[in-house]
């Protein structure tokens, strides 16, 4: 691929963070992501940020700490993203498609062009929250030695980044020529948020423990990678649900 082309790909993907205790871990992770190509750091709630170790951390990657965006929630950090990666150490029982980060960057090669793309990292201690992981997509799993599988986070952000660089600038680009409007998390979240009143109200979940079928239910249209026509059509049909029309027998 000639550099170029490389800019405009690598401009769609964004690494998120999320509470993040030790800055170090952010600075390293920006040298990491400068080095394979990527730019854009995005911090969910960081313990501690900005700070000088950050700062001795990234070595010349400094720049990404400062254009990176800090939030509140993942739900911001995410708003505008079409196709959300979870990298995740842990065996879950969550339903949702798990694969390998190499799988996982031939993913995003697909869609990088005409996609906003996220790559969520969760705690240093923990990982993803099952909260977390129901916002992404898909899993991306790091093989390792299954008897110690331990990876700093820097060193996971490494790994899923330079994926995502050899799937990027190695072999033939097979992405859609004309754009496919996906939706955005934040379409999808307005869905959700959308369908479960309309649950609630037809009795179908019980608004006091509505938690577990809600995420199988998020999980299962997370995994279908809707288009936003296609959200418009299931909000019209929740819409009429709950005002129905009547139709004239033919």
């Amino acid at each position: 691929m000639s550099p170029s082309l490389e800019s405009p790909l690598f401009a769609n993907i964004r690494i998120v963070l999320c509470q993040t205790s030790h800055p170090g871990n952010i600075g390293s992770t920006a040298r990491a992501m400068k080095t394979m190509g990527l730019n854009r750091l995005y911090l969910v709630r960081p313990k501690h940020f900005p700070s000088s170790e950050a700062t001795s951390l990234s070595v010349n990657a400094a720049d990404l700490l400062e254009t990176a965006v800090v939030t509140e929630t993942l739900e911001q950090a995410l708003a505008d993203c079409q196709f959300v990666i979870g990298v995740s150490g842990k065996e879950r029982s969550l339903s949702q498609q798990v694969m390998t980060v190499r799988e996982a960057a031939q993913e995003v090669k697909s869609v990088a062009m005409h996609s906003e793309i996220a790559l969520v990292f969760g705690t240093e201690m923990s990982g993803l929250t099952n909260d977390e992981a129901d916002r992404c997509h898909v899993l991306a799993t790091i093989p390792a030695n299954p008897e110690y599988t331990s990876l700093n986070l820097a060193q996971a952000v490494q790994i899923m980044c330079y994926e995502i660089r050899m799937a990027l600038t190695t072999g033939t680009l097979h992405y859609q020529e004309k754009a496919v409007d996906l939706a955005t998390q934040e379409d999808l979240e307005r869905f959700y948020e959308h369908m479960r009143e309309v649950l609630e109200h037809i009795g179908y979940i019980n608004p006091r423990a509505p938690k577990k079928l809600f995420e199988r239910l998020r999980r299962l249209y997370g995994r279908s990678r809707l288009e936003k026509e296609e959200v418009n059509l299931l909000r019209g049909i929740l819409t009429l649900t709950m005002q129905p029309k009547k139709h004239d027998k033919y």
